[in-house]
């Protein structure tokens, strides 16, 4: 039986999103708490760290409240969109982890494109020639893919379905195209996503190449987030991240 709204729509809506997100965060939040001991901050992600230093601001210290906050969005998200949700669900979801991987190969093949090119325009790379994020860490693997786990999901939900959202909608309002405004939020997004990964006491040295391949990695997450919706923009850079850390 063919899907209702076509496979294409299906992957955008929210259900298929929530049904596919919620093992990974709660595989994610349990390997924190299991490896993390008395100390989990240190396999904590930077997004979702500073989403907690931002709370614990505040005087909101439950270590439960962002990926609750994140699954209740979805939630009635998913209520309001009842109605008009897919069907064959269990074929929507193994396309969605297909096509993860396949983003995925495709970000890391940009990676590697990224770096003859810049050499070939004259850039002087400051890194060695190496995947960025694979030179920092020498925790054991699996300390390393909760890491790169909860990477996928809080740095999508921050940067594409919080700002990315924002910034479209704004634009809108501003009256400005609908491509314009997915053109200009992506590259807005893509900038500060990048800029994050320097600041703090848990950011990296910057590096030329470490900037640009993430601001174009940023761009690369904000049009699937467009195109094909949070699940997939978080599953491609989950499974990025971890094949990065693997390899």
């Amino acid at each position: 039986m063919a899907l209702p709204n076509g496979y294409t729509k299906a992957t955008c809506h929210p259900w298929p999103s929530l049904l596919f997100v919620l093992p990974l965060l709660a595989a994610y939040e349990l390997g924190v708490l299991y490896l993390g001991g008395t100390n989990p901050e240190t396999i904590r992600n930077g997004a979702d760290h500073w989403l907690r230093c931002a709370l614990d601001f505040i005087g909101v210290r439950f270590f439960w409240v962002p990926p609750a906050v994140l699954a209740i969005v979805f939630v009635f998200w998913t209520a309001h969109r009842w109605k008009d949700r897919p069907g064959e669900i269990v074929g929507v979801l193994s396309g969605m982890i297909l096509e993860s991987v396949a983003y995925a190969l495709g970000l890391w093949a940009l990676s590697r494109l990224l770096v003859p090119i810049l050499l070939q325009a004259g850039f002087e790379l400051t890194v060695p020639l190496e995947e960025p994020a694979s030179f920092t860490y020498t925790d054991p693997a699996l300390r390393q893919v909760i890491t790169y786990l909860g990477a996928g999901i809080y740095e999508e939900a921050v940067f594409r379905l919080a700002l990315f959202s924002t910034l479209v909608t704004l634009l809108r309002f501003a009256d400005v195209s609908r491509f314009l405004a997915v053109a200009l939020a992506s590259v807005g997004s893509a900038i500060l996503f990048s800029v994050a990964h320097h600041l703090g006491p848990y950011g990296q040295p910057y590096s030329n190449y470490l900037f640009l391949f993430r601001l174009l990695a940023g761009v690369y997450f904000a049009l699937l987030f467009e195109t094909r919706g949070f699940g997939i923009a978080v599953g491609s850079h989950a499974c990025y991240n971890v094949m990065v850390s693997v390899s």
